[in-house]
């Protein structure tokens, strides 16, 4: 009997094998369609990945950027390729499974690096939307310098106090960002008082002479000059004129010729920068004015005088 029950297990195990053998052999030329897919997928993803990479570091500043990019490129044909070979073969629950766990996997690592993930995704969409290059002037988020380098999850910009501060992509990619270097151009403003004394036509008219004839100032028909307030002590006046930036003069540099020769120009037409000024004025309401208050004062220290001189005389006569 135990002979008969091993001989009947070596049955079934034969005539599985047979089976198996037989749908094998049967698949052998879908496998082989199906690796030959697999490769032929994997030569194509090659090429793609190469040329993407040489296109995109043409168009994007930032190699790293460039090579992610073609890199994800490569990694969907090539997973491509696996699934149709996949499909090929039959195993259509297989890919259905793995695009399910992909999914799942994706879903974890992105709660679970989600600030990594939110830095690179916005690495990558300002390596596209190209909101500044590598040696721009940028400002943001009270950083304020030149764009040195562009990484997948960081900025770095050298301030103009020479420090290098590294800024998070995803702060450039929410917050306002100021890029100073797009339009090549900036206006420069300087407030300058003249007093109540002065014509601030004949002011405005002489600085903006002067000003244009300085080399550096561009688009010279929009040099203006405006009456800005009443100041306590001076009518305050704002010169403004455009440069190129960035240029060979800095903002610097032209801030400062421009006030030297608005200085220059006021004191060689007379017209006075006055210093702080205080009227003190006691009419105000039924009050005394200060000249008023003097006066009397004045009076009667000589009404006091005689009086005083008398008593002192006497005092001496007793005595």
């Amino acid at each position: 009997m135990e002979l008969i029950a091993i001989e009947k297990f070596w049955n079934l195990i034969d005539e599985k094998l047979q089976v198996w053998l037989e749908a094998g052999i049967k698949h052998v030329p879908n496998i082989v369609v199906a690796i030959l897919i697999a490769i032929i997928f994997s030569i194509i993803a090659k090429i793609v990945g190469n040329i993407m990479q040489n296109v995109l570091r043409r168009a994007l500043d930032s190699k790293q950027i460039a090579d992610i990019l073609s890199s994800i490129i490569k990694v969907c044909v090539l997973l491509a390729g696996i699934f149709v070979a996949l499909d090929f073969v039959g195993l259509k629950g297989t890919v259905t499974s793995l695009l399910a766990g992909a999914g799942i996997i994706g879903l974890a690592i992105g709660f679970a690096f989600q600030d990594m993930t939110e830095n690179l995704i916005a690495g990558i969409a300002m390596g596209v939307r190209k909101p500044f290059q590598i040696g721009d002037i940028i400002e943001a988020d009270k950083v304020f310098g030149t764009v040195k380098t562009i990484n997948l999850r960081n900025t770095l910009v050298e301030t103009f106090f020479g420090q290098i501060e590294i800024i998070p992509n995803k702060i450039l990619f929410r917050n306002i960002l100021t890029n100073y270097s797009t339009q090549g151009v900036r206006r420069i403003e300087i407030p300058v008082g003249i007093s109540y004394a002065d014509d601030p036509e004949e002011a405005a008219k002489v600085i903006v002479e002067q000003i244009n004839q300085c080399d550096f100032v561009i688009k010279q028909t929009e040099t203006a000059v405006f009456a800005e307030s009443f100041g306590d002590s001076s009518i305050n006046l704002l010169v403004w004129f455009w440069i190129d930036y960035p240029g060979e003069t800095g903002f610097m540099q032209a801030r400062h010729k421009a006030l030297t020769v608005i200085k220059s120009t006021l004191e060689k037409e007379n017209i006075l920068i006055p210093f702080p000024i205080r009227t003190l004025d006691f009419g105000a309401k039924g009050g005394e004015k200060l000249n008023s208050m003097w006066a009397e004062k004045s009076q009667v220290d000589k009404s006091d005088k005689p009086a005083k001189h008398k008593e002192s005389a006497n005092e001496t006569i007793k005595e």
